[in-house]
């Protein structure tokens, strides 16, 4: 029996056993002839830029990736399958790897893949959608208690050694969810899970989507759709759960941070590009807003000079709100039931 070669690149958060683990528990009857590579990621930052690459005419319009495109070709070879994570994939790299039929990518979007090419060259992509929903959704609300709640304030300042009791006062505390309002922009696999967990709270939940429908579950619990303008201007606490498309590109701007109410506060675990940062600094010094907490940035590493990175009032992770081991586990069982699919001729689940 012929055995099916796999190229798996994965790094050091989607460490390659894992793929090689889900394909096997998978496909325990196959014959597989796999071959794994590591990439240097997180230790090391990924182009991140969301423009051209001027090193390479191929890897423009890609975004988040990692590996130059002629190593890629070279460890890819003959193999008839890919299991990627970061890898970017060129035209001139499927033009070298001329018996590769899918690449499977465990990501939300395949934006480290050169659709066009893939689809020129009869080459299947499919990818992993909502595979860090659940962890997203867990570190967005941790995000917006450390910021409703002061905790950010309160551990800044007991690091400098600072005892902040005038925190208890009643003109500086903060507010229970219960309370508040908050606005979801974006009804996907991100902001739905959102939306289920905030719900226990008793906070009043606002969405914004032109895209999507509320489900049954979270209509019937008071869950309001309603419009851009409409969340902003009546929520607490705005936090954006959109995709980067040309449509969203800087929509958060200060326009909108003039549509939010006095005191709000701006939750960002999503995508950097959305987000107008510099208009962000001016609400939050003008006070317009009362805080923020920032996940993501337009360009990572984002640069140490960022004033947003010494306001009092910001509570500030390297882009870690999906990284977690179910994660890594369920992203690797998605791409290898999207092989198992392919060896037994079924319909793929993610196509892109």
């Amino acid at each position: 029996m012929r055995a099916l070669k796999v190229a798996v690149i994965g790094d050091q958060f989607m460490k390659a056993r894992y793929f090689t683990e889900a394909l096997q528990a998978a496909l325990p009857q196959t014959a597989l002839d796999i071959r794994t590579l590591e990439l240097d990621w997180p230790d090391t930052p990924m182009a991140h830029g969301y423009g051209a690459d001027a090193g390479d005419p191929q890897l423009q319009g890609l975004k988040e990736y990692m590996g130059a495109p002629g190593a890629m070709a070279a460890f890819i070879a003959d193999a008839e399958v890919l299991v990627n994570h970061l890898a970017p994939v060129t035209d001139g790299m499927l033009q070298r790897c001329a018996q590769l039929k899918l690449v499977a990518v465990s990501r939300g979007g395949p934006v480290n893949i050169d659709m066009q090419a893939a689809r020129r060259r009869g080459v299947q992509v499919v990818n992993a959608p909502g595979r860090n929903a659940s962890a997203v959704a867990e570190f967005t609300i941790g995000m917006i208690l450390a910021q409703t709640r002061l905790i950010t304030l309160g551990h800044v300042a007991l690091m400098r050694g600072q005892w902040r009791g005038d925190l208890y006062r009643a003109d500086r505390t903060g507010e229970e969810l219960c309370n508040q309002s908050v606005g979801l922009i974006g009804y996907g696999h991100i902001g739905s899970r959102v939306t289920k967990l905030l719900r226990p709270f008793g906070c009043r939940i606002l969405v914004s989507d032109p895209y999507a429908q509320l489900d049954a579950a979270d209509r019937a619990a008071g869950v309001a759709q309603v419009g851009l303008a409409a969340l902003l201007a009546q929520s607490d606490v705005v936090s954006l759960h959109a995709r980067v498309t040309p449509e969203t590109t800087g929509f958060i701007d200060a326009a909108a941070f003039a549509q939010m109410k006095d005191g709000a506060h701006f939750i960002n675990t999503a995508r950097g590009p959305m987000v107008d940062y510099a208009a962000l600094y001016a609400a939050l010094q003008s006070g317009r807003l009362r805080g923020a907490a920032l996940e993501t940035f337009g360009v990572e590493p984002c640069d140490p000079a960022d004033p947003l990175l010494r306001h009092p009032n910001v509570t500030l992770t390297p882009h870690i709100a999906g990284a977690s081991i179910k994660t890594v586990r369920y992203a690797a069982g998605l791409c290898a039931e999207e092989v198992r699919r392919y060896l037994q001729g079924q319909a793929f689940a993610n196509p892109c």
